[in-house]
């Protein structure tokens, strides 16, 4: 698909909250992500950062705020958000791949269903993002038979299979063993070198600090410092940046 006729803003956000009951969980986020940027989503525990992410496809939905993708207002009432959600890939902690599929057959699913494309195409398309996650050879294996780290692979080719123009991550590394996370990090790598456009939860420094184009930082439900990776890690100016820095570096 061409990416000439798309906006140079892909994401939008302006004064995002996001409330469950008493607790106050997103309290004023804002903020734009432009065509092929990846950001990185950094910040303590319960610090909102997941939360915001499934805002942005309103798998939570929102207490209040705008949220642009590509242009169109995504909290508007008449919006079919499913649309929406098919120009999004979303990759979990978990990787949810039905366990009665094949690996094949569980990329060519949503492409068949919802894009209407057929059998032939949908099995090229999944053969093609095997290959690009390093699993062609697994095709017809059940997600039983694969590991934590083929499993997350498998899920990722998943969600590319739809041609999403913005992927999300949302700590896709943190329920594998060690050995397994550099395996998905190469593919996030290599996705990012393409050009996609993508938002990460994840604290995985060494990987943030070489892919992240840019790092929002979050505290409390806020935005506390936005930046490239050099100044968020080596000049930060945030006393809640430094304390949460000083604990994992």
């Amino acid at each position: 698909m061409s990416n000439m006729n798309l906006p140079e803003t892909m994401i939008e956000v302006v004064d995002l909250h996001k409330r469950f009951k008493d607790l106050h969980v997103l309290k004023g986020i804002s903020t734009v992500v432009k065509h092929s940027e990846v950001v990185a989503v950094m910040g303590p525990s319960g610090s909102g950062k997941s939360t915001f992410l499934r805002c942005l496809n309103r798998l939570e939905e929102p207490t209040s705020g705008r949220i642009y993708i590509e242009g169109v207002d995504i909290m508007a009432p008449y919006i079919d958000i499913n649309r929406v959600r098919t120009e999004i890939g979303m990759v979990f902690q978990s990787f949810n791949l039905f366990p009665h599929l094949t690996a094949i057959e569980n990329i060519k699913l949503a492409p068949m269903n919802v894009r209407k494309i057929s059998n032939k195409e949908a099995t090229e398309r999944g053969m093609a993002l095997l290959e690009k996650v390093g699993l062609a050879e697994k095709a017809t294996a059940y997600p039983e038979q694969l590991s934590g780290g083929q499993q997350q692979r498998v899920a990722i080719a998943r969600a590319l299979a739809m041609q999403p123009q913005i992927m999300f991550f949302d700590e896709p590394t943190s329920a594998l063993d060690p050995e397994m996370i550099g395996e998905v990090l190469d593919v996030m790598r290599n996705m990012a070198k393409e050009g996609m456009t993508m938002m990460v939860v994840s604290h995985e420094m060494g990987f943030i600090r070489e892919a992240a184009d840019r790092i929002l930082f979050l505290a409390d439900g806020l935005i506390v410092e936005d930046g490239t990776p050099d100044q968020i890690f080596n000049h930060s100016k945030h006393k809640r940046t430094i304390e949460f820095l000083g604990k994992i570096l």
